[in-house]
Protein backbone atom coordinates (compact mmCIF):
# COMPACT_ATOMS: atom_id res chain seq x y z
CA UNK A 1 0.00 0.00 0.00
CA UNK A 2 1.36 3.23 -1.32
CA UNK A 3 1.45 6.00 1.53
CA UNK A 4 0.47 9.49 0.28
CA UNK A 5 3.05 12.14 1.49
CA UNK A 6 -0.20 14.64 2.02
CA UNK A 7 -2.26 12.03 3.72
CA UNK A 8 1.13 10.88 5.95
CA UNK A 9 1.55 15.05 7.20
CA UNK A 10 -1.64 15.71 7.39
CA UNK A 11 -2.37 12.79 10.07
CA UNK A 12 1.28 12.02 11.21
CA UNK A 13 3.72 15.66 10.75
CA UNK A 14 2.77 17.88 13.82
CA UNK A 15 2.98 14.76 15.64
CA UNK A 16 6.24 13.71 14.99
CA UNK A 17 7.30 17.22 15.18
CA UNK A 18 6.69 17.45 18.83
CA UNK A 19 8.59 14.39 18.95
CA UNK A 20 11.73 15.33 17.36
CA UNK A 21 11.58 18.80 18.97
CA UNK A 22 11.29 16.80 22.65
CA UNK A 23 13.64 13.98 21.68
CA UNK A 24 16.44 16.93 20.77
CA UNK A 25 15.51 18.77 24.11
CA UNK A 26 16.45 15.41 26.01
CA UNK A 27 19.47 14.63 24.06
CA UNK A 28 20.92 18.35 24.64
CA UNK A 29 20.07 18.46 27.83
CA UNK A 30 21.89 14.64 28.24
CA UNK A 31 25.00 15.79 26.19
CA UNK A 32 25.65 19.10 27.86
CA UNK A 33 24.90 17.78 31.16
CA UNK A 34 27.45 14.98 30.52
CA UNK A 35 30.18 17.17 29.06
CA UNK A 36 29.92 19.51 32.36
CA UNK A 37 30.95 16.92 34.28
CA UNK A 38 33.05 15.42 32.20
CA UNK A 39 35.15 18.67 31.21
CA UNK A 40 34.28 20.90 33.90
CA UNK A 41 37.18 22.13 36.47
CA UNK A 42 34.99 22.50 39.62
CA UNK A 43 34.38 18.52 39.02
CA UNK A 44 37.71 17.69 38.66
CA UNK A 45 38.60 15.57 42.09
CA UNK A 46 34.82 14.56 42.02
CA UNK A 47 35.40 13.05 38.41
CA UNK A 48 39.28 11.47 39.30
CA UNK A 49 37.20 9.63 42.52
CA UNK A 50 33.77 8.23 40.54
CA UNK A 51 34.80 8.62 36.68
CA UNK A 52 31.87 8.34 33.87
CA UNK A 53 29.60 6.94 36.57
CA UNK A 54 29.39 10.68 37.55
CA UNK A 55 28.42 11.99 34.26
CA UNK A 56 25.99 9.64 33.07
CA UNK A 57 24.17 9.64 36.62
CA UNK A 58 24.05 13.52 36.26
CA UNK A 59 23.02 13.73 33.11
CA UNK A 60 20.44 10.86 33.47
CA UNK A 61 19.07 13.12 36.47
CA UNK A 62 18.98 16.30 34.24
CA UNK A 63 16.84 14.10 31.61
CA UNK A 64 14.55 12.85 34.98
CA UNK A 65 13.83 16.52 35.74
CA UNK A 66 12.67 17.22 32.56
CA UNK A 67 10.21 14.64 32.22
CA UNK A 68 9.17 14.85 35.77
CA UNK A 69 7.97 17.93 35.00
CA UNK A 70 6.66 17.49 31.61
CA UNK A 71 4.71 14.24 32.44
CA UNK A 72 2.26 16.45 34.80
CA UNK A 73 1.17 18.71 31.56
CA UNK A 74 -1.23 16.71 29.55
CA UNK A 75 -3.41 15.33 33.05
CA UNK A 76 -4.30 18.68 33.30
CA UNK A 77 -7.58 17.85 31.48
CA UNK A 78 -9.63 20.82 32.23
CA UNK A 79 -6.95 22.96 31.12
CA UNK A 80 -6.60 21.78 27.90
CA UNK A 81 -10.20 21.77 27.51
CA UNK A 82 -10.07 25.21 28.19
CA UNK A 83 -7.42 25.77 25.52
CA UNK A 84 -8.92 23.55 23.28
CA UNK A 85 -12.67 25.69 23.08
CA UNK A 86 -11.21 29.04 23.76
CA UNK A 87 -9.88 31.60 20.44
CA UNK A 88 -6.10 31.02 21.48
CA UNK A 89 -6.23 27.95 19.71
CA UNK A 90 -7.97 28.69 16.43
CA UNK A 91 -6.24 25.92 13.66
CA UNK A 92 -7.79 22.21 13.42
CA UNK A 93 -4.54 20.83 13.47
CA UNK A 94 -3.48 22.88 17.01
CA UNK A 95 -6.92 20.99 18.42
CA UNK A 96 -5.49 17.78 17.04
CA UNK A 97 -2.76 17.88 18.47
CA UNK A 98 -4.15 18.21 21.82
CA UNK A 99 -5.34 15.08 21.68
CA UNK A 100 -2.07 13.52 21.30
CA UNK A 101 -1.66 15.06 25.13
CA UNK A 102 -2.14 11.17 26.31
CA UNK A 103 0.54 9.53 23.93
CA UNK A 104 2.95 12.63 25.00
CA UNK A 105 1.77 11.26 28.84
CA UNK A 106 3.09 8.18 28.03
CA UNK A 107 6.24 8.88 26.16
CA UNK A 108 7.57 10.79 28.72
CA UNK A 109 6.78 8.03 31.48
CA UNK A 110 8.73 5.52 29.74
CA UNK A 111 11.62 8.18 29.25
CA UNK A 112 11.40 8.64 33.22
CA UNK A 113 11.52 5.17 33.42
CA UNK A 114 14.25 4.31 30.65
CA UNK A 115 16.61 6.95 32.45
CA UNK A 116 15.62 5.94 35.88
CA UNK A 117 17.41 2.24 35.21
CA UNK A 118 20.47 4.62 34.11
CA UNK A 119 20.06 6.71 37.06
CA UNK A 120 20.51 4.06 38.95
CA UNK A 121 23.28 1.85 37.55
CA UNK A 122 25.19 4.62 37.58
CA UNK A 123 24.61 5.37 41.13
CA UNK A 124 25.48 2.08 42.18
CA UNK A 125 28.73 2.10 40.37
CA UNK A 126 29.32 5.68 41.89
CA UNK A 127 28.23 3.83 45.40
CA UNK A 128 30.97 1.06 44.69
CA UNK A 129 33.75 3.99 43.73
CA UNK A 130 33.15 5.92 46.60
CA UNK A 131 34.26 2.74 48.87
CA UNK A 132 37.29 1.73 46.63
CA UNK A 133 38.14 5.15 45.94
CA UNK A 134 38.33 7.05 49.00
CA UNK A 135 40.44 10.39 49.22
CA UNK A 136 42.55 10.60 52.15
CA UNK A 137 43.54 13.97 50.61
CA UNK A 138 40.35 15.49 50.29
CA UNK A 139 37.57 13.89 53.34
CA UNK A 140 34.82 16.52 52.49
CA UNK A 141 34.41 14.60 48.93
CA UNK A 142 33.86 11.03 50.52
CA UNK A 143 30.45 9.86 50.86
CA UNK A 144 32.00 6.66 52.37
CA UNK A 145 32.92 6.74 56.19
CA UNK A 146 36.01 5.05 55.47
CA UNK A 147 37.72 3.11 52.55
CA UNK A 148 36.37 -0.25 51.71
CA UNK A 149 32.84 0.50 53.40
CA UNK A 150 30.17 -1.75 52.43
CA UNK A 151 27.88 -0.24 49.57
CA UNK A 152 24.85 -1.81 50.91
CA UNK A 153 25.72 0.10 53.97
CA UNK A 154 26.00 3.47 52.52
CA UNK A 155 23.10 3.03 50.52
CA UNK A 156 21.06 2.32 53.71
CA UNK A 157 22.99 4.86 55.77
CA UNK A 158 21.94 7.99 53.57
CA UNK A 159 18.65 9.82 52.59
CA UNK A 160 19.63 9.54 48.85
CA UNK A 161 19.94 6.17 49.16
CA UNK A 162 16.93 5.32 51.12
CA UNK A 163 14.51 7.46 49.17
CA UNK A 164 16.49 6.64 46.04
CA UNK A 165 14.91 2.07 46.91
CA UNK A 166 11.55 3.81 47.49
CA UNK A 167 11.67 5.86 43.97
CA UNK A 168 12.03 3.42 42.42
CA UNK A 169 9.77 0.47 43.98
CA UNK A 170 7.03 2.99 43.04
CA UNK A 171 7.77 3.61 39.61
CA UNK A 172 8.28 -0.40 39.17
CA UNK A 173 4.51 -0.66 40.29
CA UNK A 174 3.60 2.40 38.67
CA UNK A 175 5.08 1.02 35.45
CA UNK A 176 3.91 -2.54 35.82
CA UNK A 177 0.02 -1.50 36.34
CA UNK A 178 -0.08 1.17 33.44
CA UNK A 179 0.27 -2.20 30.78
CA UNK A 180 -2.43 -2.63 28.37
CA UNK A 181 -3.74 -6.14 30.05
CA UNK A 182 -3.62 -4.62 33.53
CA UNK A 183 -5.60 -1.61 32.82
CA UNK A 184 -8.15 -4.09 30.79
CA UNK A 185 -8.45 -6.64 33.59
CA UNK A 186 -7.93 -4.75 36.35
CA UNK A 187 -8.69 -0.95 35.88
CA UNK A 188 -8.56 -0.79 39.74
CA UNK A 189 -4.71 -1.83 40.55
CA UNK A 190 -3.84 1.12 38.26
CA UNK A 191 -5.99 3.49 38.90
CA UNK A 192 -4.95 3.27 42.87
CA UNK A 193 -0.48 2.72 42.08
CA UNK A 194 -1.01 5.41 39.52
CA UNK A 195 -1.96 7.72 42.21
CA UNK A 196 1.53 6.81 44.10
CA UNK A 197 2.94 9.83 42.13
CA UNK A 198 2.07 12.24 44.75
CA UNK A 199 3.92 10.39 47.34
CA UNK A 200 7.07 9.72 44.48
CA UNK A 201 6.72 13.55 44.09
CA UNK A 202 6.95 14.13 48.01
CA UNK A 203 9.87 11.63 47.97
CA UNK A 204 11.66 12.91 44.75
CA UNK A 205 11.85 16.51 46.99
CA UNK A 206 13.62 14.78 50.11
CA UNK A 207 15.79 12.47 47.72
CA UNK A 208 17.62 16.08 46.38
CA UNK A 209 18.76 17.42 49.65
CA UNK A 210 21.21 14.90 50.39
CA UNK A 211 24.18 16.99 49.40
CA UNK A 212 26.60 14.03 48.32
CA UNK A 213 27.91 15.29 45.45
CA UNK A 214 29.70 18.64 45.49
CA UNK A 215 31.96 20.78 43.84
CA UNK A 216 35.08 22.82 44.10
CA UNK A 217 34.34 26.42 44.66
CA UNK A 218 37.95 28.05 45.30
CA UNK A 219 39.40 27.66 41.75
CA UNK A 220 41.54 30.60 41.87
CA UNK A 221 43.25 29.72 44.85
CA UNK A 222 43.60 26.08 43.98
CA UNK A 223 43.77 25.10 40.70
CA UNK A 224 42.40 21.58 39.68
CA UNK A 225 45.39 19.23 39.46
CA UNK A 226 47.71 22.12 41.30
CA UNK A 227 51.07 20.94 43.54
CA UNK A 228 49.81 20.78 47.06
CA UNK A 229 52.08 21.80 49.86
CA UNK A 230 52.26 18.25 51.24
CA UNK A 231 52.82 16.80 47.91
CA UNK A 232 56.02 15.80 46.56
CA UNK A 233 57.15 17.08 43.12
CA UNK A 234 57.61 13.84 41.58
CA UNK A 235 54.27 12.59 42.85
CA UNK A 236 52.54 15.69 41.14
CA UNK A 237 54.62 14.83 37.92
CA UNK A 238 52.93 11.22 38.17
CA UNK A 239 50.12 12.27 37.81
CA UNK A 240 50.83 15.43 35.06
CA UNK A 241 52.12 11.94 32.97
CA UNK A 242 49.27 10.32 33.39
CA UNK A 243 46.75 12.90 32.88
CA UNK A 244 49.30 14.32 30.01
CA UNK A 245 49.33 17.34 31.36
CA UNK A 246 52.69 19.41 32.01
CA UNK A 247 52.04 22.02 34.90
CA UNK A 248 53.26 22.78 38.06
CA UNK A 249 51.04 25.19 39.63
CA UNK A 250 51.39 25.41 43.69
CA UNK A 251 48.35 25.95 45.03
CA UNK A 252 47.41 28.66 47.21
CA UNK A 253 45.08 27.22 49.45
CA UNK A 254 43.62 23.29 50.40
CA UNK A 255 40.52 22.59 48.33
CA UNK A 256 37.09 23.46 49.17
CA UNK A 257 34.04 21.52 48.45
CA UNK A 258 30.37 22.35 48.36
CA UNK A 259 27.33 20.51 48.23
CA UNK A 260 25.18 21.85 44.59
CA UNK A 261 22.11 23.52 45.46
CA UNK A 262 18.93 21.33 44.62
CA UNK A 263 17.56 22.06 41.25
CA UNK A 264 14.73 19.50 40.66
CA UNK A 265 12.83 21.50 42.25
CA UNK A 266 12.88 24.45 39.69
CA UNK A 267 12.07 22.22 37.47
CA UNK A 268 8.93 20.39 39.15
CA UNK A 269 7.15 23.26 41.28
CA UNK A 270 5.66 24.98 38.38
CA UNK A 271 4.06 21.90 36.39
CA UNK A 272 3.50 20.43 39.73
CA UNK A 273 1.44 23.46 41.52
CA UNK A 274 -0.22 23.63 37.70
CA UNK A 275 -1.49 20.50 38.61
CA UNK A 276 -2.64 20.74 41.97
CA UNK A 277 -4.54 23.80 40.76
CA UNK A 278 -5.94 21.72 38.34
CA UNK A 279 -7.39 19.17 40.97
CA UNK A 280 -8.26 21.80 43.61
CA UNK A 281 -10.66 23.36 40.72
CA UNK A 282 -11.92 19.73 39.63
CA UNK A 283 -12.97 18.75 43.29
CA UNK A 284 -14.73 22.28 44.29
CA UNK A 285 -16.21 22.10 40.41
CA UNK A 286 -17.46 18.06 41.18
CA UNK A 287 -18.13 19.04 44.91
CA UNK A 288 -22.07 18.76 44.41
CA UNK A 289 -23.68 15.63 43.74
CA UNK A 290 -26.19 15.04 40.35
CA UNK A 291 -29.47 14.46 40.52
CA UNK A 292 -30.15 10.75 38.68
CA UNK A 293 -33.03 11.28 36.86
CA UNK A 294 -33.66 7.70 34.99
CA UNK A 295 -31.81 4.65 34.78
CA UNK A 296 -32.96 2.64 31.65
CA UNK A 297 -31.00 -1.32 31.48
CA UNK A 298 -30.71 -2.23 27.38
CA UNK A 299 -29.14 -5.04 26.26
CA UNK A 300 -26.15 -6.57 26.15
CA UNK A 301 -25.70 -5.58 29.81
CA UNK A 302 -25.49 -2.11 28.77
CA UNK A 303 -27.18 0.75 30.96
CA UNK A 304 -28.22 4.34 30.47
CA UNK A 305 -28.05 6.86 33.02
CA UNK A 306 -29.46 9.66 33.14
CA UNK A 307 -28.56 12.96 35.36
CA UNK A 308 -28.95 16.77 36.05
CA UNK A 309 -26.43 18.58 37.11
CA UNK A 310 -27.09 22.53 37.99
CA UNK A 311 -25.00 24.70 35.15
CA UNK A 312 -23.22 21.90 33.08
CA UNK A 313 -22.07 22.88 30.03
CA UNK A 314 -21.13 20.43 27.46
CA UNK A 315 -20.27 19.88 23.85
CA UNK A 316 -20.72 16.64 21.68
CA UNK A 317 -18.17 14.34 21.48
CA UNK A 318 -16.88 15.47 25.28
CA UNK A 319 -16.62 12.94 28.22
CA UNK A 320 -16.96 13.13 32.29
CA UNK A 321 -15.70 11.11 35.24
CA UNK A 322 -17.86 9.60 37.59
CA UNK A 323 -17.16 8.79 41.24
CA UNK A 324 -20.06 6.81 43.39
CA UNK A 325 -18.56 6.69 47.05
CA UNK A 326 -20.92 3.92 47.58
CA UNK A 327 -18.24 2.04 45.38
CA UNK A 328 -15.39 3.49 46.07
CA UNK A 329 -14.61 6.77 46.85
CA UNK A 330 -11.40 7.04 45.68
CA UNK A 331 -11.88 5.26 42.22
CA UNK A 332 -12.78 7.94 39.09
CA UNK A 333 -14.11 6.53 35.55
CA UNK A 334 -14.28 8.45 32.02
CA UNK A 335 -17.54 7.63 30.37
CA UNK A 336 -18.84 9.42 26.90
CA UNK A 337 -21.91 11.96 26.88
CA UNK A 338 -24.51 10.02 24.64
CA UNK A 339 -26.79 13.30 25.19
CA UNK A 340 -25.75 16.59 25.73
CA UNK A 341 -27.98 19.57 27.95
CA UNK A 342 -29.22 21.80 25.87
CA UNK A 343 -31.55 24.84 26.26
CA UNK A 344 -35.16 22.85 26.44
CA UNK A 345 -33.38 19.99 28.12
CA UNK A 346 -31.52 20.24 31.23
CA UNK A 347 -30.38 16.31 30.95
CA UNK A 348 -27.24 14.52 30.50
CA UNK A 349 -26.31 10.90 29.96
CA UNK A 350 -24.17 8.17 29.00
CA UNK A 351 -24.18 4.80 28.49
CA UNK A 352 -22.14 2.14 30.12
CA UNK A 353 -21.55 -1.12 29.87
CA UNK A 354 -21.22 -4.11 32.79
CA UNK A 355 -17.59 -4.95 32.60
CA UNK A 356 -15.76 -5.15 36.04
CA UNK A 357 -16.03 -5.13 38.89
CA UNK A 358 -16.35 -1.58 39.60
CA UNK A 359 -19.15 -1.16 36.72
CA UNK A 360 -20.89 -4.24 38.60
CA UNK A 361 -21.07 -2.79 41.86
CA UNK A 362 -22.61 0.36 40.32
CA UNK A 363 -25.04 -1.41 38.39
CA UNK A 364 -25.99 -3.40 41.40
CA UNK A 365 -26.58 0.08 43.31
CA UNK A 366 -28.82 1.23 40.42
CA UNK A 367 -31.00 -1.48 39.73
CA UNK A 368 -31.65 -4.53 41.33
CA UNK A 369 -31.07 -7.96 39.96
CA UNK A 370 -33.79 -8.11 36.66
CA UNK A 371 -36.58 -10.76 37.72
CA UNK A 372 -37.22 -11.49 34.13
CA UNK A 373 -35.03 -12.22 31.28
CA UNK A 374 -35.26 -8.72 29.04
CA UNK A 375 -33.15 -9.09 25.69
CA UNK A 376 -34.37 -6.00 23.70
CA UNK A 377 -36.90 -3.87 25.10
CA UNK A 378 -35.63 -1.67 27.88
CA UNK A 379 -36.93 -1.84 31.25
CA UNK A 380 -36.71 2.05 33.65
CA UNK A 381 -36.71 1.37 36.96
CA UNK A 382 -37.60 4.12 39.72
CA UNK A 383 -35.52 3.70 43.30
CA UNK A 384 -33.67 5.09 45.40
CA UNK A 385 -30.34 6.07 44.01
CA UNK A 386 -26.93 6.39 44.97
CA UNK A 387 -25.17 9.45 45.35
CA UNK A 388 -23.21 10.33 42.65
CA UNK A 389 -20.17 12.79 41.80
CA UNK A 390 -19.43 14.14 37.74
CA UNK A 391 -16.49 15.85 37.00
CA UNK A 392 -16.33 17.48 33.97
CA UNK A 393 -16.56 17.81 30.64
CA UNK A 394 -13.56 17.33 29.44
CA UNK A 395 -12.66 17.58 25.50
CA UNK A 396 -11.81 14.84 23.21
CA UNK A 397 -11.16 14.05 19.38
CA UNK A 398 -14.94 13.31 18.69
CA UNK A 399 -15.41 17.23 19.17
CA UNK A 400 -13.71 17.87 15.51
CA UNK A 401 -16.90 16.39 13.87
CA UNK A 402 -18.85 19.06 13.01
CA UNK A 403 -15.24 21.24 11.85
CA UNK A 404 -14.98 19.24 8.77
CA UNK A 405 -17.07 19.50 5.59
CA UNK A 406 -17.70 15.55 5.48
CA UNK A 407 -17.18 13.46 8.61
CA UNK A 408 -16.54 9.84 9.33
CA UNK A 409 -17.68 8.27 12.23
CA UNK A 410 -16.30 4.83 12.80
CA UNK A 411 -18.02 2.86 15.59
CA UNK A 412 -17.38 -0.77 17.36
CA UNK A 413 -19.76 -2.09 19.84
CA UNK A 414 -19.72 0.06 23.24
CA UNK A 415 -17.89 2.59 20.97
CA UNK A 416 -20.61 4.26 19.13
CA UNK A 417 -21.15 6.43 22.54
CA UNK A 418 -18.90 9.23 21.58
CA UNK A 419 -21.04 9.54 18.28
CA UNK A 420 -24.79 8.98 19.77
CA UNK A 421 -24.32 12.66 21.08
CA UNK A 422 -22.99 14.05 17.90
CA UNK A 423 -26.49 12.53 16.70
CA UNK A 424 -28.55 14.31 19.19
CA UNK A 425 -26.71 17.42 18.28
CA UNK A 426 -28.52 17.19 14.87
CA UNK A 427 -31.76 15.75 15.87
CA UNK A 428 -32.04 18.79 17.99
CA UNK A 429 -31.28 21.16 15.36
CA UNK A 430 -27.65 22.53 16.64
CA UNK A 431 -26.70 25.06 14.19
CA UNK A 432 -23.30 27.09 13.17
CA UNK A 433 -21.24 24.27 12.80
CA UNK A 434 -19.39 23.01 8.96
CA UNK A 435 -20.75 19.65 8.48
CA UNK A 436 -22.51 19.12 5.49
CA UNK A 437 -22.39 15.29 5.20
CA UNK A 438 -21.75 12.75 7.91
CA UNK A 439 -21.12 9.55 6.86
CA UNK A 440 -21.71 6.93 10.42
CA UNK A 441 -20.55 3.33 10.59
CA UNK A 442 -21.10 1.07 13.20
CA UNK A 443 -19.66 -2.59 13.90
CA UNK A 444 -21.24 -4.89 16.41
CA UNK A 445 -20.87 -8.69 17.00
CA UNK A 446 -24.67 -8.71 18.20
CA UNK A 447 -27.96 -7.32 16.51
CA UNK A 448 -29.14 -6.09 19.84
CA UNK A 449 -26.86 -3.64 20.11
CA UNK A 450 -28.29 -1.74 17.76
CA UNK A 451 -31.20 -1.23 20.10
CA UNK A 452 -29.28 1.29 21.98
CA UNK A 453 -29.88 4.02 19.58
CA UNK A 454 -32.57 2.67 17.23
CA UNK A 455 -34.90 5.27 18.17
CA UNK A 456 -32.07 8.10 18.29
CA UNK A 457 -31.17 6.43 14.28
CA UNK A 458 -34.58 6.21 12.95
CA UNK A 459 -35.65 9.96 14.35
CA UNK A 460 -32.33 11.54 12.73
CA UNK A 461 -33.56 9.44 9.25
CA UNK A 462 -37.52 10.97 9.59
CA UNK A 463 -35.95 14.25 10.56
CA UNK A 464 -33.41 14.84 7.41
CA UNK A 465 -36.42 13.16 5.08
CA UNK A 466 -38.51 15.73 6.02
CA UNK A 467 -36.65 18.56 5.34
CA UNK A 468 -35.51 16.89 2.04
CA UNK A 469 -31.52 16.28 3.27
CA UNK A 470 -31.93 12.35 3.23
CA UNK A 471 -27.90 12.25 1.76
CA UNK A 472 -26.63 14.40 4.47
CA UNK A 473 -26.67 11.44 6.73
CA UNK A 474 -24.99 8.30 5.52
CA UNK A 475 -25.55 4.78 7.24
CA UNK A 476 -24.17 1.26 7.60
CA UNK A 477 -25.47 -0.99 10.02
CA UNK A 478 -23.35 -4.63 10.26
CA UNK A 479 -23.52 -7.08 12.26
CA UNK A 480 -20.42 -9.59 12.40
CA UNK A 481 -21.81 -12.43 14.40
CA UNK A 482 -23.62 -14.80 11.97
CA UNK A 483 -24.99 -17.41 14.91
CA UNK A 484 -28.75 -16.94 15.56
CA UNK A 485 -29.05 -14.20 13.74
CA UNK A 486 -32.07 -12.67 13.92
CA UNK A 487 -33.08 -9.46 12.23
CA UNK A 488 -34.82 -6.12 13.40
CA UNK A 489 -38.55 -6.58 12.59
CA UNK A 490 -40.04 -4.20 14.80
CA UNK A 491 -42.28 -2.10 12.05
CA UNK A 492 -40.70 1.45 13.77
CA UNK A 493 -37.31 0.23 12.38
CA UNK A 494 -37.76 -0.70 8.95
CA UNK A 495 -35.00 2.24 8.01
CA UNK A 496 -32.14 0.08 9.85
CA UNK A 497 -33.23 -3.06 8.61
CA UNK A 498 -32.34 -1.43 5.17
CA UNK A 499 -28.87 -0.12 6.20
CA UNK A 500 -27.83 -3.60 7.92
CA UNK A 501 -25.66 -5.94 6.67
CA UNK A 502 -24.34 -9.29 8.12
CA UNK A 503 -20.32 -9.22 8.17
CA UNK A 504 -17.23 -7.03 8.33
CA UNK A 505 -16.98 -3.49 6.44
CA UNK A 506 -14.60 -3.30 3.63
CA UNK A 507 -12.86 -0.52 4.73
CA UNK A 508 -10.78 -0.07 1.69
CA UNK A 509 -13.56 0.01 -0.59
CA UNK A 510 -15.73 2.18 1.57
CA UNK A 511 -12.83 5.18 1.80
CA UNK A 512 -12.57 4.39 -1.62
CA UNK A 513 -16.12 5.27 -2.43
CA UNK A 514 -16.21 8.46 0.08
CA UNK A 515 -13.28 9.85 -1.32
CA UNK A 516 -14.62 9.78 -5.06
CA UNK A 517 -18.32 11.46 -3.30
CA UNK A 518 -15.64 13.82 -2.19
CA UNK A 519 -12.95 14.69 -4.29
CA UNK A 520 -9.95 16.85 -3.30
CA UNK A 521 -11.87 17.18 0.63
CA UNK A 522 -10.26 16.81 3.79
CA UNK A 523 -12.55 14.43 5.37
CA UNK A 524 -12.53 13.72 9.22
CA UNK A 525 -12.34 10.05 10.02
CA UNK A 526 -12.84 9.08 14.17
CA UNK A 527 -12.59 5.80 15.17
CA UNK A 528 -13.73 4.60 18.33
CA UNK A 529 -13.60 1.03 18.74
CA UNK A 530 -11.36 -2.62 18.78
CA UNK A 531 -7.64 -1.65 18.01
CA UNK A 532 -8.16 -3.34 14.67
CA UNK A 533 -10.16 -1.22 13.33
CA UNK A 534 -7.99 1.86 14.31
CA UNK A 535 -5.23 -0.04 13.15
CA UNK A 536 -6.91 -0.57 9.45
CA UNK A 537 -8.25 3.01 9.03
CA UNK A 538 -5.10 4.61 10.21
CA UNK A 539 -2.99 2.92 7.88
CA UNK A 540 -5.96 3.58 5.11
CA UNK A 541 -5.88 7.14 6.13
CA UNK A 542 -1.80 7.82 5.28
CA UNK A 543 -2.75 5.65 2.15
CA UNK A 544 -2.45 7.86 -1.61
CA UNK A 545 -5.86 8.25 -3.30
CA UNK A 546 -6.78 8.75 -7.07
CA UNK A 547 -9.64 11.12 -5.96
CA UNK A 548 -7.12 13.63 -4.19
CA UNK A 549 -9.03 13.11 -0.88
CA UNK A 550 -7.17 13.81 2.47
CA UNK A 551 -8.45 11.38 5.21
CA UNK A 552 -7.92 12.79 8.54
CA UNK A 553 -7.70 10.37 10.91
CA UNK A 554 -9.09 10.41 14.49
CA UNK A 555 -9.35 8.06 17.41
CA UNK A 556 -10.74 8.00 20.55
CA UNK A 557 -10.23 5.61 23.44
CA UNK A 558 -9.45 5.41 27.39
CA UNK A 559 -7.73 2.34 27.38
Amino acid sequence: MVVSARSWIANEGAKHLVLMLWLGANTWLFLNTFLLYYTGPQYHYLYKMLGLGLCISRASASVLNLNCSLVLLPMCRSLLTCVRGSHMVSTRKTRRLLDKSKTFHVACGVAICIFSVVHVSAHLVNVVNFSVSYSDDFPALNMAHYRGEDPKLIIATTIPGVTGVLLVVILFLMFMSSSYCVRVSNYEIFWYTHNLFIVFYIILMVHIVGGILKYQTNLDTHPPGCLRANQSSSEQQREDLEQGEDKETICREDARFQPHYPQTWLWVSGPLCLYCLERFYRYIRSSDPVTIVTVIRHPCDVIELRMLKKNLRARPGQYIVLNCPGVSSFENHPFTLTMCPTENRETFGIHLRVVGDWTERFTQLLLPPPKIDLEIIPMVQQRRYPKLYVDGPFGSPSEEVFNYDVSLCVAGGIGVTPFACVLHALLDGWTGFRLQRLYFVWVSRELQSFYWFAELLCALHHKLWEENRPDYFNLKLYVSQTDSLQWMSEEKYRPLTSRLSVGRPRWKLLLDEIGKSNKHKRVGVFCCGPKGISRTLHRLCNSARSSGTTFEFNKESFS
